[in-house]
């Protein structure tokens, strides 16, 4: 049995190398996602007793556990990605990689604070467009279109830094758990609000302005495959004050949603929409 798993290995490949070469490890990256939650909100996201004499030491130990794991997780996931585009491990700089990945680390960590204000806002957003929602402690506590949020804004800030692999580990551990599918290279602006959620899949190069609303099954999605370069616009861009409800479909670089424009439920779109347009399925208003 351990001949035939080795044979397997050998000719198929998909077996992770060891030390600083091999690839990033999910279980350390989703690890340090928790860390980074429970910075973001404390005594929210980990079994922690907190109170004015702790509070210090135990913001510590999370700082601690993100610089040591995610510096290693991001060193592992640059000397791969350039040995693979130089062809020559040997000539990789492990100790460059090394130097970006806890600079890269640290750089995050002291944005936190501003990013902890955007997610406030967003958690506000949910507050004020969900009667159902009784507090922001409820929604921080229960909410899967916060919970994806959150996650994207921390992947998204290390893909903006040209961090591999990482961020899309991210987002996809909570695309397994909440259903809702955002690419990290997606620009969404603030008092983002996915309300329910199941079924949303946002694409890379995606841009959502401020106060955007979205309902459960949404696709902001490109048109086709074919003939479209990985590096060119392929999603929509959708304006401030936007709300678009359950199973809209909206595809397209070129596709933009006007400002304070409303998209029923069900709806198919590949051109663009005017300011302050109402779409439903069955008229133009």
């Amino acid at each position: 049995m351990i001949n035939r798993l080795l044979d397997s290995y050998r000719e198929y490949g998909g077996i992770n190398r060891m030390g600083t070469e091999n690839f990033p490890n999910r279980m350390n990256v989703v690890s340090v996602l928790g860390d980074l939650k429970a910075l973001i909100f404390p005594g929210f996201k980990y079994d922690e007793q907190l109170d004015a004499s702790n509070l210090r030491f135990i913001t510590g130990m999370h700082i601690n556990r993100i610089i040591s794991i995610l510096t290693a997780e991001i060193q592992k996931a640059l000397v791969y990605v350039k040995a693979s585009n130089e062809m020559e491990e040997e000539s990789v700089k492990k100790s460059h990689c090394y130097g970006l990945a806890e600079k890269t680390v640290c750089m995050l960590i002291e944005t936190l604070p501003e990013l902890r204000i955007k997610i406030q806002k967003d958690a506000k957003a949910m507050l004020d467009g969900d009667p159902a929602a009784k507090s922001v402690e409820e929604v921080i506590l229960s909410y899967p279109g916060l919970e994806a949020i959150l996650t994207y804004r921390i992947a998204h800030f290390l893909y903006k830094c040209g961090v591999p692999i990482i961020p899309r580990i991210m987002t996809e551990h909570v695309h397994g758990k909440t259903g809702i599918d955002i690419h990290p290279g997606a620009e969404i602006g603030e008092n983002f609000f996915i309300d329910h959620g199941t079924g949303v899949v946002i694409g890379e190069t995606t841009i959502i302005g401020n106060n955007v609303k979205i309902y459960q099954g949404v696709t902001l999605g490109a048109l086709s495959k074919e003939n479209i370069s990985s590096l060119k616009k392929r999603h929509p861009t959708i304006e401030d004050n936007v709300t678009i409800y359950s199973g809209a479909t909206i595809l397209g670089g070129n596709t933009v949603i006007g400002k304070g424009s409303t998209i029923g439920g069900n709806v198919w779109i590949t051109e663009s929409v005017p300011a302050g347009t109402v779409i439903t399925q069955e008229k133009t208003i």
